[in-house]
């Protein structure tokens, strides 16, 4: 029984001109394909932007036999044989190999003696074994962009000859995510339907339902990420929420948005509102009561509230401040009133003589040196005037101003 072919692949471009997208490297692929010599190639790009195609074309333009192989489908010892009186090896899913696997194919590029197209939607540069990567010319696809995929949208219908309104091709290409197999693939359901449902509105009502696609290991776990953590730097909640809801839907670890949400209370919100940060912790513990999907309901409120809080930096710039000093001119001995004298010898050799216990002292606080003699002076922490900060600073900004001293007897040296 034969089985029916699938749209996408019925539809795939026999030539450079039939291709759609990729306009940014479309003189590079032309390059390539009058070269003598085609060089070993890496594909990068999101899912269904191109890829395979791309690496056909180039080597059925190239002349010389070749072979596509999925890395998931086959191991290094059948690999082996299907190579055999090969000069071109397609490979889909580079990163599936593990990297023992990726240093099989080192001395063959090494050699000459095959040429490597593989392909990716994975960063590379985290994916693919240094000593690989460096044989391997890299070039990158990007998502098709709304008009290009209602052309591909349109080369479908044609092929179906089925008419599909403009206005639903335009529905079916924002749901296709920049992917042109799941537009070929909706425009082939629409195409079973009947014509008084191709309608948009009633389109929308017979679609099945679109599974956002999440790539936790690949670019766009990392993007949405930072656009959270940005947009919430940048105090706008819609812009957040946003980048929230795109990683709860693409299927994102919770406990990973927790841990993003919680990072961002303590370096960008800090001591603007140190509530921020016990907010975030209790949200993850919230989460892994509740569970998913309900999960998101306290994710959206500490989302909202780390954005609209006063935003203040100043304790995280100021410990990289002091990381600087220290991998710089190395750590300083610690004075020593400042030292415990636990033994009778400590104490013999001065730790902690000298010492005033602030508590002692009016408003719990005397003046005293605290940093190595040779950092006297030195500022790491610089407060800030946003939210809860300014008032946490004032206190210790006026005692330092009135250089207040004890009045009476100094206390005794306390060490503790």
């Amino acid at each position: 029984m034969s089985q029916k072919r699938p749209l996408a692949e019925s539809l795939r471009p026999e030539s450079l001109d039939d291709f759609i997208g990729q306009s940014h490297f479309r003189q590079r692929l032309r390059t390539l394909m009058q070269s003598r010599d085609l060089p070993s190639l890496l594909l990068f790009g999101p899912p269904g932007c191109g890829k395979s195609t791309v690496a056909l074309l180039l080597a059925r333009h190239a002349g010389r036999p070749f072979v596509r192989v999925s890395a998931p489908e086959v191991g290094i010892t059948a690999l082996r044989k299907q190579i055999q009186d090969k000069e071109i090896l397609i490979l889909d899913e580079l990163h599936r190999y593990s990297k023992a696997q990726q240093d099989f194919f080192l001395p063959l590029l090494e050699t000459g003696e095959l040429t490597l197209i593989a392909t990716t939607t994975e960063n590379p540069s985290f994916s693919v074994t240094r000593q690989l990567l460096s044989r391997l010319h890299v070039l990158r696809l990007r998502s098709l962009g709304m008009a290009e995929l209602v052309d591909v949208g349109k080369r479908g219908m044609e092929k179906l000859g089925s008419p599909i309104p403009e206005k639903s091709l335009e529905l079916l290409a924002t749901l296709s995510g920049g992917d042109a197999r799941t537009m070929l693939n909706l425009v082939e359901f629409a195409a079973g339907l009947e014509t008084k449902d191709l309608e948009p509105d009633q389109l929308k009502t017979r679609l099945p339902e679109i599974v956002l696609r999440g790539d936790r290991e690949g670019d766009s776990h990392y993007e949405l990420a930072s656009a959270l953590i940005k947009s919430i730097r940048g105090s706008d909640p819609d812009a957040a929420l946003y980048y929230l809801a795109c990683l709860v839907q693409t299927g994102e670890d919770p406990r990973f948005i927790c841990r993003r949400l919680i990072l961002s209370a303590a370096e960008d919100v800090g001591l603007g509102d140190p509530m921020a940060l016990p907010l975030a912790v209790s949200c993850e513990q919230a989460v892994e009561r509740i569970g998913m999907p309900e999960g998101w309901i306290p994710m959206a409120e500490t989302t909202v509230y780390l954005s609209l809080a006063p935003k203040s930096n100043s304790a995280y710039a100021g410990y990289l401040a002091a990381i600087k000093e220290i991998r710089t001119n190395g750590p300083k001995p610690v004075p020593l009133h400042l030292r415990n004298a636990s033994t009778s010898l400590q104490k013999e050799w001065g730790y902690g003589q000298g010492y005033k216990y602030p508590h002692a002292y009016p408003e719990a606080w005397v003046e005293q040196d605290y940093l190595p003699p040779e950092l006297k002076g030195r500022v790491f922490y610089q407060a800030k005037t946003q939210g809860h900060e300014e008032r946490l600073a004032l206190w210790t900004r006026k005692l330092k101003a009135s250089r207040q001293r004890p009045k009476g007897k100094e206390s005794k040296d306390w060490t503790g």
